[in-house]
């Protein structure tokens, strides 16, 4: 079976019960040009370095179920969740149970994009 977008691995954990796993994984790019308006985004808060950040979903075996376009390295993880739509196929959709870190939690006002 090949899952192609983030809904059909959503309905299919919620289909076959199965647990998900996520988490936001960063990789180092080399600094953006100088003369690039948006080379700030770039900045990774957590490792204060150029990094490129995507989220990865996987079964509770380890394989990969999905793994989202790459985004600036500043996007905190909920945000980015919230941008692919994720947030909102677990709000409207079937019930599934996604093991997540604290980096997918609301904290407040902060967190609201």
């Amino acid at each position: 079976m090949r899952l192609r977008t983030l809904a059909e691995v959503i309905g299919h954990l919620g289909e076959t019960g199965r647990t998900g796993i996520i988490d936001g994984t960063e990789i180092r790019v080399r600094r953006p040009a100088v003369d690039r308006k948006d080379r700030d985004k770039f900045i990774s808060g957590k490792n204060e370095q150029n990094a490129v950040k995507a989220m990865v979903l996987t079964d509770e075996h380890g394989r990969l179920l999905f793994c989202s376009p790459t985004g600036p390295g500043s996007c905190a993880d909920i945000a980015h969740a919230r941008e692919l739509g994720l947030v909102k196929l677990l709000a409207d959709g079937p019930a599934v149970e996604i093991l997540a870190d604290a980096g997918y939690q609301e904290h407040g006002p902060a967190d609201a994009s």
